[in-house]
């Protein structure tokens, strides 16, 4: 179920400056780069680009609802990591994402870390957000 306005606890702002080749800046100033399409469409690759910074975000929501699963379970994460790839690619109305995420978990067996990583994917609003969307695949 989607949140209500009323149900926002805090609230990101950028702007953006001449879109995949430009900057981008949040207003609290905590982040403010350049973007460059990556050399492998065609840019200069000089700066981050949008999909290196929606893996990261990603990564990061995700290893948060990876804690909040695993603190249910009993499982201890220490030394864990996730890695989101996010790919670009050209599709029928002209481009689109797919993303795979993959976590290291030192401290439990695959089995274990697929559950873990399931249910993760169920409670990390990125994941929420994206569901239908795009295409995501969990590698543990």
């Amino acid at each position: 179920m989607p949140i209500q306005q009323s149900d926002v606890q805090y609230t990101a702002v950028a702007t953006a400056e001449n879109g995949r080749d430009g900057r981008v800046a949040t207003d609290d100033g905590k982040l403010d780069v350049v973007v460059n399409p990556p050399k492998e469409m065609g840019g200069s690759g000089a700066g981050t680009n949008p999909e290196q910074l929606f893996a990261a975000g990603y990564s990061a929501c995700f290893q948060g609802a990876l804690g909040v699963v695993a603190r249910q379970e009993g499982v201890d994460l220490t030394g864990s990591t996730v890695t989101a790839k996010v790919g670009i690619g050209r599709n029928d109305d002209g481009f689109g994402l797919i993303v795979e995420i993959s976590a290291a978990i030192p401290t439990v067996d695959a089995a274990t870390a697929r559950g873990l990583l399931a249910q993760a994917h169920q409670v990390c609003p990125y994941s929420k957000a994206t569901r239908g969307n795009i295409t995501v695949t969990l590698a543990p």
